[in-house]
């Protein structure tokens, strides 16, 4: 009768440790589903924006050896046909530039504008007497029959003259690229120009 007492108790043992085991692997199997169910903090971190490096691309830089082309056209006007730029301004030459080189520099210049940039022939212009200089800031001057062209900055508006006849040096120039000599509507200004030509309307 003890005998069969102790087996009772022994498998009851047993059951009560089999229950416990059992209740542990159903522990540690909740707890791996809960971490696998988890994000992780990698996973869960926004991504940082990749970085637009067309955003930092340098913008071009400006061609500054380009000053634009300049149309170079024969107009008629009451001195004759003449030369003026593609919007009708009137284009004059200095008896004191003996060769392809400009002379006009300082208040001269201020008074007297060059053409600078590459020209192109337009109605009229020879394309061979067209040609460039190098002035002394390094810019390119229009030339014509090998003379360095100008504006007047007392032209206003298209086929105003007003330059011609300056001191007896300044000249609008032909088809040919020679200056156009005579009385002209610049005459009545010489009086304020310095004997150069250099300075005065």
């Amino acid at each position: 009768m003890r005998g069969r007492w102790i087996v009772a108790a022994l498998v009851a043992v047993m059951a009560l440790a089999g229950c416990g085991a059992d209740e542990g692997a159903g522990d540690t199997a909740a707890a791996e589903s809960e971490v696998a169910a988890a994000p992780s903090e990698a996973a869960a971190a926004p991504s940082e924006p990749a970085t637009d490096t067309a955003d930092d691309a340098s913008e071009p830089a400006a061609d500054s050896a380009s000053a634009g082309a300049v149309t170079v056209e024969v107009t008629s006007s009451d001195l004759g046909d003449i030369l003026v730029d593609g919007e009708g301004m009137t284009l004059y030459v200095f008896d004191n530039d003996t060769d392809e080189n400009s002379t006009c520099y300082d208040e001269c210049e201020a008074n007297w504008p060059p053409v600078t940039g590459e020209a192109t022939a337009g109605e009229g212009a020879d394309e061979s007497l067209l040609g460039t200089s190098e002035r002394d800031d390094g810019t390119t001057q229009v030339t014509y029959g090998g003379h360095p062209v100008y504006y007047f900055a007392g032209d206003q508006s298209a086929g105003d003259t007003n330059g011609q006849g300056v001191v007896d040096v300044w000249w609008v120039v032909g088809p040919d690229g020679e200056g156009i000599t005579g009385d002209g509507a610049g005459e009545e200004d010489a009086a304020s120009a310095d004997d150069d030509g250099t300075s005065g309307y």
